[in-house]
């Protein structure tokens, strides 16, 4: 069995199609045709979001752009200001709605036109999000006749709609080719663990061992290099495809900082006038945090005090930051200590692991060895 596809990575690039030899697709189209991104987004986003699934036995979701995770998160509760800031009710959605929220909450800015992956069957209170975001598509394992029925009519008809088949175990060995050239090896199966504490703290609450776990976990679907941030249950700053890594650490961390920014009550507090479309407040309100008053707005508040930023920053902390390489140099825990981040997972195995210790140390962080690097191109 095979899919046609609209076209490959570009228009030019048709006829395209997706096929598995021998066997059926683990993926049936219920609505709507997918290109080449769209199919590849659908698949990366799957496999982390069954990761998550497994890993916390909790619904989880992403959000993902060109095959990286712009947001993912485990669906727990939301409190008040993110679900304000999420632009969502405070009250009555599921846990798998949550979760999507959550996930795609996260930047909202680089989740304009992203691909939903949902762990769980989608019922209408997911749907009903869905409904309102501008994407291009969702997978899942199921749909609730009523959540199907509403994202059929979303975009004039044409709105994406992926059933993936949960019990699908691909082989064990996977292949790429690269003008001409076959590249094979065996599919990256292995278990991710928090590894060994090598800092003088050795403290690791409930909670930093989750968000570790799900900062680790969306990176081993990230492209390399990558660095993820993590907290109450969710990524919330994804630095991803840098050839340095204190690039991914500078874009995770500044991404971070943004999402609990738009948390600020006087965030909150910005109006627009009836009508303004999502994507267009999300990007005035990025845009006063950066200290631009948009026309856009009813009022025009001045942007936030340098003295305001730093009073409203300092109080996130206890965040989880994840490598998916050795930290290879002090500066990327510098950097992630002022954006609140206190607990560390990476691989180990650098020249400089003493140096970055002493810093972990210096900032009070706890920072684990797993041994497992977990790069993905």
């Amino acid at each position: 069995m095979e899919l046609p596809l609209r076209y490959g990575l570009n228009p030019h690039q048709h006829p395209a199609r997706a096929y598995v030899d021998g066997a059926d697709l683990p993926v049936r189209v219920l609505n709507g045709q997918p290109g080449y991104i769209n199919l590849l987004d659908a698949l990366m986003g799957w496999q982390l979001v069954q990761a998550l699934r497994r890993a916390f036995d909790l619904p989880a979701a992403a959000s993902f752009k060109h095959v990286t995770p712009a947001g993912a998160a485990l669906g727990r509760p939301l409190p008040p200001d993110l679900a304000a800031s999420c632009r969502v009710p405070a009250e009555g959605l599921s846990p798998l709605a949550c979760a999507y929220a959550r996930a795609r909450g996260a930047d909202r800015m680089a989740s304009f036109g992203d691909f939903a992956a949902l762990s769980d069957p989608v019922d209408a209170s997911t749907a009903q999000i869905l409904a309102r975001e501008v994407s291009d598509g969702v997978v899942a394992p199921g749909y609730a006749p009523e959540a199907l029925e509403r994202l059929r009519a979303k975009k004039g008809g044409g709105y994406l709609v992926l059933q993936v088949d949960p019990a699908w175990v691909p082989p064990p060995t996977e292949r790429r080719e690269v003008w001409g050239v076959t590249l094979e090896q065996p599919r990256n199966t292995g278990a991710i663990a928090l590894g060994k504490p090598v800092t003088a703290r050795q403290d690791l609450p409930p909670s930093a061992s989750r968000d570790l776990l799900v900062a680790a976990i969306t990176l081993a679907h990230t492209p390399s290099n990558s660095i993820c941030l993590a907290y109450d249950g969710q990524a919330i700053g994804v630095g991803a495809g840098q050839q340095s890594r204190i690039h991914c650490t500078r874009l995770a961390c500044g991404k971070a900082e943004t999402w609990w920014l738009r948390r600020h009550p006087r965030a909150l507090a910005l109006r627009f006038p009836a009508g303004t479309p999502r994507p267009a407040r999300d990007n005035a309100v990025d845009a006063w945090l950066e200290g631009v008053v948009p026309d856009i707005l009813t009022e025009h508040p001045s942007p936030l005090s340098a003295e305001e930023r730093a009073e409203w920053l300092a109080r996130c902390t206890g965040g989880a930051l994840a490598s998916d390489g050795f930290i290879p140099f002090r500066d990327n825990i510098d950097r992630a200590a002022r954006s609140g981040v206190r607990y560390v997972w990476q691989p180990g195995g650098s020249e400089r692991d003493a140096e970055v210790i002493a810093a972990a140390d210096a900032h009070g962080m706890v920072m684990c060895f797993s041994g497992q690097r977990l790069f993905l191109h």
